[in-house]
């Protein structure tokens, strides 16, 4: 068990734990040159070797106290037989959907076309540089791989027809019973804390957050708790980090970099994740070091795990990411 583990579960720790999501990805130059030689996403996602490799780069260069696993959210809709490319400079694009043939799949085949993730994290827990820190998996949403599915793209302007589609219950419900599929497999192999990206919580309505985003994830939060693992939920841009952690009740909540974060601290009692802007990575370091000493000083009296409010930005150097990680470690 690491460092975040103990924060999570109040116990005493003498620094702040931190990670970055995205912290496996394009701003290394050893990411990159794998990049390069591999040119479909989805295969190197399934490259548990590879993978593996992906997932360690970041521990090899900073002081961080977990790994995330490298792989996708939308690992899932490939797994129910949804094509998933992904073009440069445009992102995801996803093919048609069958629902008879997605409800016909079984368990057994989706572990099937998932189980190299599962490798991946077998290797990786038991490597030397993982063995003292934590190990997290991870799945999208409900709400956002419904949104991706049916929409096949990033929804950057939500189309209203997508609360039409045709025996969305069905489709949702199928999601579900994967994503609990997906996380019992990532704890069986070795993740420690898994954690739920809800990249397009912002875009839905107040009357429609219950149906969408709280009753289904607050199941699947429940659930992974019944696996004796915590869970970080990260509903992006969502309007109120209170009322969801009211509903959901995760063991910790991430927020973006549009929330005020003094308010956050204000009502809010169980222990924050991130919150500052990944472009200020990209300011000189005494701004970038100024931008990360408020969140560490407006979560000075309360568990909190220093991440950002979004992924790491490909432009970032991973120099200036060396100076915020021990800027943070040595934080008092």
């Amino acid at each position: 068990m690491g460092i975040l583990k103990d924060c999570i579960r109040s116990k005493d720790i003498k620094e702040t734990p931190v990670w970055f999501m995205r912290q496996a990805g394009r701003y290394l130059p050893e990411f990159r040159e794998i990049r390069s030689k591999n040119v479909d996403f989805i295969k190197l996602c399934l490259n548990p070797q590879l993978s593996k490799e992906i997932t360690l780069q970041p521990l090899k260069r900073f002081s961080i106290d977990a790994a995330i696993i490298f792989s996708d959210i939308l690992m899932i809709p490939y797994a129910l037989g949804q094509k998933v490319e992904f073009e440069k400079n445009f992102g995801p694009k996803l093919g048609e959907l069958n629902l008879d043939i997605i409800l016909e799949l079984s368990e057994e085949d989706i572990v099937t076309k998932l189980g190299p993730i599962y490798k991946l994290i077998e290797d990786t827990s038991k490597d030397e540089k993982v063995r003292q820190k934590d190990l997290i998996g991870f799945i999208g949403a409900t709400w956002t791989l419904f949104v991706y599915m049916i929409n096949k793209e990033s929804p950057k302007n939500l189309n209203e027809d997508i609360y039409n589609f045709p025996n969305q219950e069905k489709l949702i419900r199928k999601i579900i019973d994967t994503q609990k599929l997906h996380i019992k497999k990532q704890v069986e192999s070795g993740a420690t804390i898994i954690q739920i990206f809800d990249s397009w919580a912002g875009l839905l309505d107040k009357n429609k957050k219950h149906k969408y985003i709280y009753e289904p994830t607050k199941e699947i939060v429940d659930y992974t708790k019944s696996l004796g693992v915590e869970v970080i939920c990260f509903p992006r841009l969502i309007k109120s980090y209170k009322d969801f952690c009211d509903i959901v009740k995760p063991n910790v909540i991430s927020i973006d970099y549009e929330v005020d974060p003094i308010k956050i601290a204000e009502t809010i009692d169980i222990p924050i994740q991130g919150g500052m802007d990944p472009k200020c990575l990209l300011l000189e370091k005494n701004d970038m070091l100024k931008n990360a000493k408020k969140y560490l000083e407006i979560f000075k009296n309360h568990k909190y795990i220093f991440n950002l409010g979004h992924g790491m930005i490909p432009e970032t150097n991973p120099d200036s990411v060396k100076i915020l990680v021990d800027f943070v470690k040595e934080f008092k």
